[in-house]
């Protein structure tokens, strides 16, 4: 294996020396959550990871899951904004945040988007599980499969609304990488997440997100309480072309939930900066190549390579070009080749393919030539020296 020492000098990756041969930052931040993970949407880079897939009560957290089966249902063309739903008894009677439905409404989609995005309603998020699955219990099990699909391993669905239940649990990754999924794959809906208030029933509430509108960037998702899951927050703040989400649980009350959720996006904007360090096309390393028309192959990124850096740490980043040599021909223009390995201090090693920037094709007879009798020559030099020689 042949690796290229690459150096950060002025905001790029540059060679200076030769030898043989999921980004994640802690920069000693302390949370005071019992379990939190921050991550770096642009970049993916991982910030905080505190007890991150440790099964927690989600508390109505979890109702961000029940939005987004409503949000599947409407793209799919199952349903649209304007289906109206029936209002069962069973969701009239749920106790604790409420839309205050009543069994003679009949909510549309949209109504019952705004009642489980600003009002937190368990009434409402019932309605939508009977309305998609028929009843609460066979929407769960709809729910968790579904979750699986989207990489949540240790989330179980037991209910629609968050209710608490001794299999109701989801990790503070998957509820990080259920709020990516809904800010990614439904924009159109996501600003439903940051309405300051919503009517209904002649009654006014307002959304329980703290801070929106605060001027931190924070717009959007969802809050959670229990006596067993205490205060929690899943949220995500945009400041400039940067967008964080972050998921924490375990918090002793609502105060701190603000105060918590206010210092880890300040930490998250301040403490660290974006920057490309590698350009797509640009030549970061060359590989011999085996038996083709050229001697050579340069090794480059198929598109431009943006990492978050510490702010304390910008002088210190560094890379290494990871590759097996010689390559053997045919080589085809952006064949993978080998990978790009990136470090900065207190960071998990940021990992990217090296492809090849040209193709190369075989060699006619006389390269076959040539190669054979420099391996030739290999050989017979280790069988004098009392090396093992290969045999074909």
């Amino acid at each position: 294996m042949y690796r290229l020492i690459i150096g950060f000098v002025a905001g790029l990756l540059v060679a200076f020396s030769l030898c043989g041969g999921d980004a994640r930052a802690q920069t000693g931040f302390e949370t005071r959550a019992t379990a939190a993970y921050v991550i770096d949407l642009n970049s993916g880079t991982v910030l905080l990871d505190k007890n991150s897939d440790e099964p927690l009560p989600p508390a109505s957290m979890s109702k961000l899951m029940t939005l987004t089966m409503l949000f599947e249902a409407i793209e799919d063309g199952r349903m649209t904004l304007d289906t109206p739903f029936t209002v069962s008894e069973r969701a009239h009677r749920m106790g604790g945040s409420r839309m205050f439905l009543e069994t003679r409404h009949r909510p549309t989609a949209e109504d019952l988007i705004r009642g489980i995005a600003v009002l937190s309603g368990n009434d409402a998020t019932v309605v939508v599980a009977e309305g998609l699955a028929g009843t609460e219990e066979a929407f769960a099990t709809m729910a968790t499969r579904r979750a699986r699909d989207l990489g949540m391993e240790n989330t179980t669905i037991a209910n629609s609304s968050g209710w608490p239940h001794p299999e109701h649990r989801m990790s503070m990754r998957d509820l990080a990488i259920l709020a990516e999924h809904m800010i990614t794959e439904y924009p159109q809906f996501y600003p439903y997440l940051s309405e300051p208030e919503f009517t209904w029933n002649n009654i006014t509430q307002s959304n329980r997100v703290p801070l929106l509108g605060a001027g931190v960037g924070l717009d959007g998702l969802k809050t959670g309480f229990t006596s067993e899951a205490g205060y929690s927050l899943t949220g995500s703040a945009q400041q400039g072309d940067r967008r964080i989400i972050f998921a924490f649980s375990g918090l002793g009350s609502e105060r701190e939930r603000i105060e918590e959720a206010e210092r880890i996006i300040n930490w998250a904007f301040r403490q660290f900066t974006e920057a490309t360090v590698a350009r797509a096309g640009a030549t970061l390393a060359e590989a011999e190549v085996w038996m083709g028309e050229d001697a050579t192959v340069a090794l480059t990124l198929a598109e431009d390579l943006r990492i978050l850096i510490p702010a304390i740490a910008q002088r210190d980043v560094s890379a290494e070009a990871v590759f097996d040599t010689p390559v053997p021909a045919p080589i085809q223009a952006g064949q993978e080749v080998g990978e790009l390995v990136v470090r900065v201090p207190d960071m998990e090693d940021r990992r990217v393919p090296l492809v090849a920037a040209t193709g190369v094709a075989e060699g006619g007879f006389l390269t076959r030539l040539q190669a054979a009798a420099t391996v030739l020559m290999r050989d017979l030099r280790r069988g004098q020296a009392g090396e093992p020689v290969a045999t074909q």
